[in-house]
């Protein structure tokens, strides 16, 4: 009832003029940036940070959380249209939001993931409000072990369920963890794999990476086919902006099921809401394959979509509440509104709820309103968005490259980075030539920092022990439930395989019958 009662208090400073005005302004802004590839929400906020001194501190970070929030659904809508992501955290939503677009249910996808993204960032303010100190317990439970047995988990669980060959998707992963290998050592200060250039010293950047991998690559991959293709523009972009009842009823399991996965995540620094949405994914195909009618293929199935942006956005709305709780930041946007508050003198944690009582409980109002504001902008502008894909090919794609370039060098005022990312561009388009899945590529890139710096903790702190990484309850749970994942994924592969070859086997002697006769 506390709690209750200090929500109640905050949305009365929330629904001031001014701070409306904020929500308003973030929401768009965020929205804007995040259809922009290689401008997501978190250059948003870094580039505003300087602006906001003359706010007061309520004001500017309700405009930096709609600014947040509003990142995931730009990101998601240019995912769904144009296959490009501007943030990894949007990749699942491209493999079947993009088909959904491009069979001509561009505003079906983007209501969907509209509605995903409020249902899970709803579902998610609210436990921040609740919950939130229980799972601020939680995750106070992993070390070091728990840690990189969580990161193996999702190296292995990505590589076997999202890429359909084991073998490529493990070479894109040994690929994404050799990008999060460049640099300094963080323990030894020796540089690693830089060939003596002073610019990779710092590492290869994970923006620059994401962009080249999955803007740029796409770039040169259509480029390459479009002289192939008898129609350009064959995309049906007018529609409904909203689902019917058998749409919706189709997505409603899953835009839960990725809400329960991404509620954990939030306060696991684990890559923020990149892993939770391939899991989400992941388990999604699984269901679909069980099915007597899978959904999953060419034309893109809606649960495919609606599990992963359910999962990203209950991920971000936690990922807040740990920031504020705990001064956890669990993404880069979050670790940027780390630096703001520190800028305005505020130190989040348990103090800052006694001592700015009302900054805290407006921020947890405003995140309520931020949603019903984003979805109100989505939702009708969804027939507008999908009008994009009516743009020739050649003058979309062409945009699309020069706001890579334009992003990239924005951040970082490098040369150097673009000659990287043109560099990581080609390569993309080599994997996506012969069909290697960059989603494991993402994750080991993601995630390969962190598995390293956990393992080598481990180890130290054990004496080499390597029993250490079996130590704990945590541990252990995660490595039999990735044991019993690789079975049930092996042993459904064999059945497959033996499946395929029967039905050729009998389709064989019907087809010599039918030459005979």
């Amino acid at each position: 009832m506390d709690a209750l009662m200090s929500l109640f208090e905050g949305f009365t400073h929330a629904l001031t003029p001014m701070n409306l005005l904020w929500v308003l302004v973030g929401c768009f802004l965020g929205t804007a940036v995040g259809v922009l590839p290689g401008l997501g929400s978190s250059m948003a906020v870094a580039l505003l940070l300087p602006m906001t001194f003359a706010l007061d501190p309520t004001g500017a970070f309700i405009m930096f959380a709609g600014v947040y929030f509003g990142g995931l659904f730009g990101d998601s809508t240019m995912a769904i249209l144009m296959n490009t992501p501007g943030q990894a955290s949007a990749i699942a939503s491209t493999f079947e939001g993009h088909k959904m677009a491009r069979n001509g249910r561009a505003p079906q996808a983007l209501a969907t993931a509209a509605i995903g993204a409020f249902i899970g960032g709803f579902i998610s303010c609210c436990l921040v409000v609740f919950v939130a100190p229980a799972l601020a317990d939680f995750s106070t439970n992993f070390g070091p072990a728990e840690f990189f047995a969580l990161a193996l988990f999702a190296f292995v669980a990505t590589s076997s369920v999202v890429a359909d060959s084991v073998l490529k998707g493990l070479m894109a992963l040994v690929l994404g963890i050799g990008f999060s290998v460049i640099g300094i050592d963080s323990v030894s200060g020796t540089e690693r794999f830089t060939m003596g250039v002073p610019e990779l010293f710092d590492g290869v950047s994970l923006v620059t990476v994401t962009v080249a991998m999955l803007a740029l690559g796409e770039v040169f991959f259509i480029a390459s086919r479009i002289r192939r293709k008898v129609n350009d523009n064959t995309i049906n972009s007018s529609g409904r902006p909203f689902l019917s009842r058998k749409e919706f009823g189709e997505a409603l399991p899953a835009w839960l099921r990725g809400t329960a996965i991404g509620l954990p995540f939030g306060v696991i620094p684990v890559g923020g809401a990149d892993v939770p949405t391939f899991m989400s994914y992941g388990l999604e195909r699984k269901l679909d394959s069980k099915r007597k009618d899978p959904q999953f293929g060419d034309k893109g199935a809606i649960r495919g979509l609606a599990g992963p942006e359910s999962a990203g956005s209950a991920t971000t709305g936690i990922a807040m509440g740990a920031l504020l709780a705990l001064g956890l930041p669990i993404s880069a946007t979050a670790a940027i509104m780390l630096a703001a508050f520190r800028q305005y003198g505020l130190q989040p944690g348990p103090l800052l709820f006694d001592r700015s009582p009302e900054l805290v409980w407006g921020l947890l109002a405003s995140f309520f309103i931020a949603m019903i504001v984003l979805l109100i902008i989505n939702l009708p502008f969804a027939p507008l968005w999908a009008k994009l894909l009516k743009i020739p090919d050649p003058y979309l794609y062409g945009g699309i490259a020069v706001f890579c370039g334009l992003g990239i060098y924005a951040t970082s005022a490098s040369q150097f980075e673009l000659m990287i990312l043109l560099g990581i561009g080609i390569i993309s388009f080599v994997l996506k030539r012969y069909g290697v899945p960059l989603a494991p590529l993402m994750i080991g890139m993601v995630l390969g920092p962190l598995a390293e710096s956990s393992l080598r903790d481990a180890l130290l702190a054990s004496g080499n022990d390597v029993s250490v990484l079996v130590s704990s309850p945590i541990t252990i749970v995660l490595y039999v439930i990735l044991i019993g994942a690789l079975l049930y994924t092996g042993i459904g592969r064999v059945l497959a395989r033996r499946r395929q070859k029967r039905n050729v086997a009998e389709a064989v002697p019907r087809d010599s019958e039918s030459i005979g006769s």
